[in-house]
């Protein structure tokens, strides 16, 4: 019963991101000054809770992935993202198909894979070893370059900024300033 409970209260911070920072920065600020900022985007809607536990990194077929929603999401986004003239640096992506499906269909420029961005959710992954990764791909990222784009999960985006995001949620990291945002797509 403690199991269910506890799975219906992460279910619901994810969908409502009540750990939310209360600062937030408009997609029209962010257009006029990117330089030395990473946008932290949760992978686009894939249904489900965790992966399959037949979980193969290889393999797309054994993890939770994009449906047709989360799909249409991911163009949605990469579309304001052009229509705003926004244009990023450099994009990383998780190993998961998931976010390398958001990358590919946000359509904004090839991308590579980091394991710093890497879900440790379930254990597939070291958390540590993780955040480690993802430190020193953060730090390697020139301030007065930019933005730069890190398609990645809910753990890792937490863990990094303390932010919780919905699917296709979206935090921003100053790498001068040290400071983190919500991104609001909207204005």
């Amino acid at each position: 019963m403690k199991l269910i409970i506890l799975s219906l209260l992460f279910k619901f911070f994810l969908t409502f991101n009540v750990f939310a920072n209360e600062v937030t920065i408009s997609l029209k600020e962010f257009q006029k000054n990117n330089n030395g900022k990473i946008v932290f985007m949760r992978h686009a809607l894939a249904p489900g809770y965790g992966d399959p536990a037949n979980f193969n990194i290889s393999e797309c077929e054994t993890q939770r992935n994009l449906d047709a929603t989360g799909i249409e999401q991911s163009k949605l986004i990469g579309a304001t993202f052009k229509k705003n003239k926004i244009k990023f640096t450099k994009i990383f992506s998780s190993f998961w198909c998931r976010c390398k499906d958001t990358a590919k269909f946000l359509n904004m420029g090839s991308f590579k894979v980091h394991k710093g961005l890497n879900s440790f959710f379930q254990g597939h992954v070291d958390r540590n070893e993780t955040l480690e990764q993802l430190k020193k791909l953060v730090n390697s990222l020139s301030s007065s370059n930019g933005p730069y784009l890190m398609v990645t999960h809910y753990v890792v985006i937490q863990s990094f900024t303390g932010i919780s995001l919905p699917s296709g949620g979206m935090a921003v990291y100053d790498l001068n300033t040290k400071k983190v945002y919500n991104l609001d797509m909207k204005n």
